[in-house]
């Protein structure tokens, strides 16, 4: 063991706690070792962006390499969960794309509003959530965030201001949008980070979201997870402009290496102040790519090669990008790195057996939180001259 870090003192997502991660976020940017950022930033309307060189700590590093390690076991256990049936209905896994939800959160705190779309199970990690959370939503059990009825779309945890996946194309822009109008209207010192694929930034809703938050200057960060397939379609097939950080002339962009945490962190910090400056709403275009398909049902590998895939892995995971670092700075040897990381898979398994026993919702659940037409309500025209009774 290098440099006395306690790598074998595994702390999942499970453990994490609202005041853990703002201890965590009042010391982020402090430490001695300095990041120098692989990639540059691309500016849109603004005069300068991020800093390239970041300031962090063994602590922030090593909270990374296990935050993104427990999301990307978790993910390749749900690939199994599924494919043994386990599993049912949509499921959008998120490896690949660790990078985001980890260096998104470093420069968050839950104060601040996420929204997000489907593939939400990163987001929902990095919000707080727990890998038996998770699996119990995938499962349908009773101990899920929304009780075993949402599924892998539909991940939430209100009290950190988690908001949700959401399965329309396009949604979380509104949405996001609102959640800003909400802190700006409570005078709130917070932002919303809206987050959409490169599939949904064609949308229209998107654009009338923006140009309202354009004009009354919201504090929203819209967050384009650009994994260059909507689907199994490639970006330039489905969109004449393939860039998404300065499609707007009016609303100033970066675009950033998403399989970079520090990256996403520093162009986070960026746009919060940006927005808490009474600047308005800001897009961030994070460069990224996913492992798997677009859901269960794709296997990823007929719009894409192999080769592909494969580069990826091997010149821009984010996780052993995160890892190079450690061994550099002597803050743990890859063979502690390779213990913390079975020590992850471990607890993962556990957790996932854990939620598979755990009950499913009783039947009467099948009809509590819907819209049912037999409650009474009442609903007048624009004149409230015709009332007209619900039955």
């Amino acid at each position: 063991m290098t440099k006395d870090v306690a790598v074998c003192g595994y702390r999942s997502f499970a453990s994490q706690a609202v005041a853990e991660k703002q201890e965590s976020n009042s010391s982020s940017g402090k430490g001695d070792i300095e990041v120098e950022l692989l990639n540059p930033f691309r500016l849109h309307l603004l005069e300068s962006g991020p800093s390239t060189h970041l300031h962090t700590n063994k602590d922030e590093l090593m909270k990374m390499f296990r935050d993104m390690t427990t999301l990307r076991r978790m993910e390749l256990k749900a690939d199994q969960l599924f494919k043994s049936q386990q599993i049912r209905g949509f499921c959008h896994l998120y490896d690949g794309q660790e990078a985001i939800p980890s260096g998104m959160e470093a420069a968050l705190t839950y104060e601040d509003c996420v929204v997000t779309a489907y593939r939400d199970h990163g987001i929902f990690l990095g919000r707080g959530g727990t890998v038996f959370e998770t699996f119990s939503e995938l499962m349908g059990r009773r101990t899920g965030c929304a009780l075993g009825k949402g599924g892998s779309m539909h991940l939430y945890k209100k009290e950190n201001n988690y908001y949700g996946g959401w399965g329309i194309v396009g949604t979380s822009g509104p949405l996001g949008t609102g959640l800003a109008h909400g802190l700006k209207y409570m005078k709130k010192p917070n932002v919303t980070v809206a987050i959409y694929g490169d599939g949904a930034a064609n949308q229209g809703q998107l654009y009338e979201a923006q140009n309202m938050a354009a004009l009354w200057k919201l504090p929203v960060i819209y967050l384009v997870e650009n994994n260059h397939y909507g689907m199994g379609t490639a970006e330039w097939r489905a969109s004449k402009q393939t860039t998404f950080f300065d499609r707007l002339h009016y609303i100033p962009g970066i675009k950033v290496d998403g399989m970079d945490a520090f990256s996403v962190k520093a162009a986070v910090q960026y746009a919060k102040e940006h927005c808490l400056a009474g600047k308005g709403p800001i897009v961030i275009e994070c460069d990224t790519y996913r492992y798997h398909g677009h859901s269960m049902s794709d296997p990823g590998s007929t719009y894409r090669s192999r080769d592909e895939i494969q580069t990826f892995r091997q010149e821009r995971d984010p996780i052993e990008r995160v890892s190079k670092i450690i061994n550099k700075e002597g803050i743990a040897s890859a063979d502690d790195l390779k213990k913390l990381a079975k020590d992850i898979k471990r607890d993962v398994e556990e957790q996932a057996a854990k939620a598979r026993d755990a009950p499913q919702p009783e039947d009467d659940e099948l009809f509590s939180h819907i819209y049912r037409l037999d409650t009474g309500l009442v609903t007048y025209g624009c004149d409230r001259r015709q009332k007209v009774q619900l039955a």
